[in-house]
């Protein structure tokens, strides 16, 4: 179940499931029923549930959870912002089989209580909050009670993951047939504490007529195309990767390289300016290394048609020199990899940079926020949300797109986007950027296809920091791949 649903599909998923016969309310039933499952696991025996109901949906979700606690013996208070004669359609029904009080939301109603279920606004959110349901999120957050969210916490948009105004930090949250964009990005998945999926009763076969564009960065998503060495494999077999080295930050390259070569590239070259070959030359034992003292030197080396994925960007320095070796490495129409200086060099020409990429060239790049900015000046201006933001970027630069951070997005250029929640906080340290860019080439070096290959590095690059651990360092991250080959391998 990797598929992210935006809420379009949301709904069409829901429409769809109503059409083939199934009843709004029985769907409204199943939801809560998972909700008040999920609250009398996490209520204690003693005190009251508060549920805090809005007027739409989510709302009706809340009060059948609030039916079905009371069957249950629990003691529950019920809280509505809103007008009860407002209420329509499904939730209406639902409001109409709660028996018990209905009250105005007051943040008193908290006190004594064990757990708060936040039922007021759902993933579909389209405002920023306000009013009588900007004091209850306020009022939420301030109890200091448990809290379980909804479909999402109130506030934030299950299409981008950010806060309309104000949002409820929920403790746990409860959603429906798929996980949305915004339970996976930031600072949405923060706020949703742990999150549980439900099935409600939507058919799986609603994705075929969905086609989401958008899943979880998992490993069924580019398992099948992963490179296996297999018996007849030799080095040349397994690709050769290029990497172009800077002449100062030595460190860079050199983390690039060794990643490459524990990713699977069968061979790699370094190049770089004569007078700091001596320091590459100590360093990688494994590494050929090439002097490079310019571009033509660098187009020499391409003569070798088994340099087949080129890697640039690295410690390489920014300007015209660094720009020349892009245009040269993107005119062989191989696989590249563009990070660091390989994409700020171009931040006041970027539509330079874009030209250069063929059609249908595997070329990955992956800026971190600041480099993207730069980069994609426009996109930024045009959208807050990550996902857009970096779907946006694929589709004008026609490279895939990793879009660094907690909440890597991943784009192509024809749409497709995979968002991975398996980074952990100590992968934000100098140099891990740069053994993440020797993933990348080191898979594509072995025939895997750019998107796949982006999203298979972003996603060994969490599981070996997640393995190391606190007090990780980028030395660390090449080594700590070998545990999550063997996982990959077998």
């Amino acid at each position: 179940m990797i598929e992210l649903l935006c809420n379009k599909d949301m709904r069409a998923a829901d429409a769809a499931a109503i059409s083939a016969g199934i009843p709004g309310i029985d769907l409204m039933e199943a939801a809560g029923r998972a909700v008040a499952e999920k609250a009398i696991e996490m209520a204690a025996e003693h005190g009251p549930v508060l549920v805090v109901c809005g007027p739409g949906n989510n709302g009706g979700d809340g009060f059948v959870a609030a039916r079905l606690l009371v069957e249950r013996g629990r003691d529950v208070r019920l809280a509505l912002v809103g007008d009860r004669a407002a209420l329509k359609g499904d939730a209406a029904i639902a409001a109409k089989r709660w028996r018990g009080e209905v009250r105005t939301f007051d943040p008193s109603l908290s006190l004594g209580c064990s757990l708060i279920v936040d039922a007021l606004f759902g993933s579909g959110l389209s405002r920023d909050m306000d009013g009588a349901a900007l004091q209850a999120i306020e009022a939420i957050n301030t109890s200091g009670k448990p809290v379980l969210a909804v479909d999402v916490p109130s506030g934030v948009c299950g299409d981008s993951g950010l806060v309309r105004g104000a949002a409820v930090r929920a403790t746990r949250t409860v959603t429906f047939f798929r996980f949305r964009a915004g339970h996976k990005l930031l600072p949405g998945r923060a706020l949703c504490g742990k999150t549980t999926l439900a099935q409600i009763g939507i058919p799986e076969t609603v994705l075929e007529k969905i086609a989401p564009a958008t899943t979880l960065n998992a490993r069924a998503l580019w398992d099948a195309v992963f490179p296996r060495p297999d018996a007849e494999s030799h080095k040349y077999r397994r690709g050769h990767a290029l990497i172009a080295a800077g002449s100062e930050m030595t460190g860079a390259a050199r983390l690039s390289a060794r990643a490459a070569l524990r990713a699977g590239a069968g061979v790699v070259t370094l190049a770089a300016n004569p007078s700091v070959l001596p320091i590459y030359q100590t360093a990688l034992e494994a590494v050929i290394v090439k002097p490079m003292p310019g571009r033509d030197a660098y187009a020499a080396l391409l003569d070798d048609e088994r340099r087949n994925a080129l890697l640039l960007g690295p410690g390489a320095g920014s300007g015209e020199e660094t720009r020349e070796l892009v245009r040269t490495a993107l005119g062989t129409g191989r696989a590249v990899v563009l990070d660091a200086d390989a994409l700020t060099s171009f931040e006041a020409q970027p539509r330079a940079l874009f030209s250069t990429i063929a059609d249908g060239q595997n070329v990955v790049m992956t800026p971190h926020e600041g480099e993207f900015r730069r980069l994609f000046r426009t996109v930024c201006d045009e959208t807050p949300s990550k996902l857009a933001r970096a779907r946006a970027a694929a589709k004008v630069s026609g490279a895939v797109v990793v879009f660094k951070g907690a909440d890597s997005v991943i784009a192509a250029p024809d749409g497709r986007a995979a968002i991975s929640d398996n980074a952990p906080p100590w992968l934000a340290t100098a140099g891990a950027g740069d053994v993440l860019a020797g993933i990348v080439i080191g898979l594509l070096a072995q025939g895997m296809p750019a998107f796949e290959a982006a999203c298979a590095a972003v996603w060994m690059h969490g599981e070996a920091g997640a393995d190391i651990g606190p007090g990780l360092i980028a030395e660390d991250l090449p080594d700590a791949l070998r545990p999550v080959l063997r996982q990959l391998i077998g």
